[in-house]
């Protein structure tokens, strides 16, 4: 292992993002260097790929498209080249196909899907869904092992995935209505809730990410 790359495009939690890759980093004894960047020039160096992203969805998708080379660099190292992929919250969305807030927006179209806005059930829950939530119908994975069982993660978000493949669901959490809680694929996997915030069960999971090699 060599080098994680957080892509920097004016959207994310970056700084809570690397340090918690840091921190598995150390845990892990790894020799391995946590870079947050915009520069596509490392992105196509990077062994594994971060994308991280709060906000609306067709903010973050001019974001990417804005950086000149990004979405590009980004096909070809994820889709071409299979480098390990890792997309948290809107950086989850834009895999999908659309997004449908304020209109609809491209997204990367990695996975199947809409990101629309979450309609609950009942009245009393609020939306956005904030807050800790169960993660359900867990798929093997090798980013899940040794994961805690149950297993709580932090959710903080108005939109979610809907029209998922079943096959690409590896975990969903309940909040008025079932949500993909996190999605994978060949080298990519996705996760709407934030690992940065999840604690033990964040830590384990970037750690796995940071074994895996698909």
């Amino acid at each position: 292992m060599t080098g994680v790359a957080i892509v920097d495009y004016g959207s994310g939690n970056l700084r809570s993002v690397a340090k918690a890759f840091e921190r598995a980093v150390g845990e892990m004894g790894a020799s391995l260097s946590v870079v947050v960047t915009s520069n596509v020039d490392v992105v196509a160096k990077a062994d594994r790929i971060v994308l991280p992203g709060v906000g609306a969805f067709g903010d973050c998708a001019r974001g990417v498209a804005q950086i000149d080379g990004l979405r590009e660099v980004l096909e070809e190292q994820v889709i071409a080249k299979a480098r390990p992929f890792l997309g948290i919250c809107v950086g989850m969305q834009l895999m999908a196909e659309r997004g449908l807030e304020h209109g609809q927006h491209q997204g990367f179209g990695w996975i199947t899907g809409d990101i629309a806005r979450m309609v609950p059930d009942t009245p009393d829950l609020k939306i956005p869904h904030m807050g800790w939530n169960l993660l359900e119908g867990r798929k093997t994975h090798p980013v899940l092992d040794s994961c805690p069982d149950p297993a709580h993660a932090y959710f903080v978000h108005s939109f979610a995935l809907t029209q998922a493949d079943p096959k690409q669901v590896l975990a969903s959490t309940l909040h008025g209505q079932m949500i993909p809680a996190m999605i994978g694929r060949d080298n990519m996997i996705g996760t709407q809730f934030h690992p940065e915030k999840s604690q033990g069960l964040g830590l384990t999971l970037i750690a796995n990410f940071l074994r895996w090699r698909p």
